[in-house]
């Protein structure tokens, strides 16, 4: 693998289909560990359909929550049969939701901010960081149009906390985009996305959102946005763009 900068990385990339950026960026990182964090939502099922279909190195797996949508569950198991892949699942520390329970309540997330980022934290970023043990390549589905928030992030930003390089190879598709690709390419969804859930996470911790909402208005609804920016710490850490 060759040295290759962050600003180098963008200029190359700007401009690369979904398909051709992955088999680049996996010859580019011959031999280092590439993931794919999918949440099974319209980015990550195309992106996963885009791995998948070109049998890429590049290891896909989500975050089981164990308090996901039961049709959230069901399209994990959808994608594996149409691919014949396996989607590697990362579960959180049975101990650390047991004592989240007895102390402060198999819902207690609803009290505080403080609260709920404690069970973001035992449910999905320490088992995040477990899937990004020693991998030098994140790929992630983060799309500009998601939220304010994410509208500053780059095509590739260096994650410093964690000593990687995150790829956003969808970063700057539109809605209209995902559709198009999902239903050209066959490419399983989750039935939620059409019933108002453009972002789906923990069942108890997403809603419907109203016309005219953030596409993130869902998460964690009962918040305050502008506090939470409507995030569970997975993409909040320092990167260097």
């Amino acid at each position: 693998m060759k040295n290759i900068s962050i600003d180098e990385l963008n200029q190359q990339f700007k401009a690369q289909p979904l398909a051709e950026a992955l088999k680049e960026l996996a010859a580019i990182f011959d031999g280092q560990k590439m993931v794919f964090s999918s949440s099974l939502g319209l980015e990550d099922q195309v992106i996963t359909d885009a791995i998948f279909n070109n049998n890429l190195s590049i290891q896909v797996f989500t975050l089981d929550t164990q308090r996901l949508f039961k049709e959230t569950e069901a399209l994990i198991t959808e994608t594996e049969q149409k691919y014949q892949k396996t989607i590697v699942r990362f579960t959180p520390n049975p101990e650390a939701v047991q004592e989240y329970i007895q102390t402060q309540g198999l819902n207690g997330f609803y009290e505080s901010v403080e609260k709920r980022k404690k069970c973001c934290y035992i449910r999905k970023i320490e088992p995040l960081n477990r899937a990004l043990k020693d991998a030098k390549i994140w790929i992630t589905g983060i799309r500009q149009e998601q939220s304010e928030f994410r509208n500053n992030m780059q095509l590739f930003e260096y994650d410093s906390e964690r000593d990687l390089i995150k790829f956003n190879p969808l970063l700057q598709w539109s809605t209209e985009e995902l559709w198009d690709t999902i239903r050209t390419n066959n490419i399983p969804f989750n039935p939620l996305h059409q019933k108002g859930y453009p972002s789906i996470g923990c069942e108890p911790c997403t809603r419907a959102i109203k016309p005219g909402e953030d596409q993130r208005a869902g998460r964690w609804w009962w918040e305050n946005q502008e506090q939470t920016k409507q995030e569970c710490g997975l993409h909040t850490s320092q990167v260097t763009k």
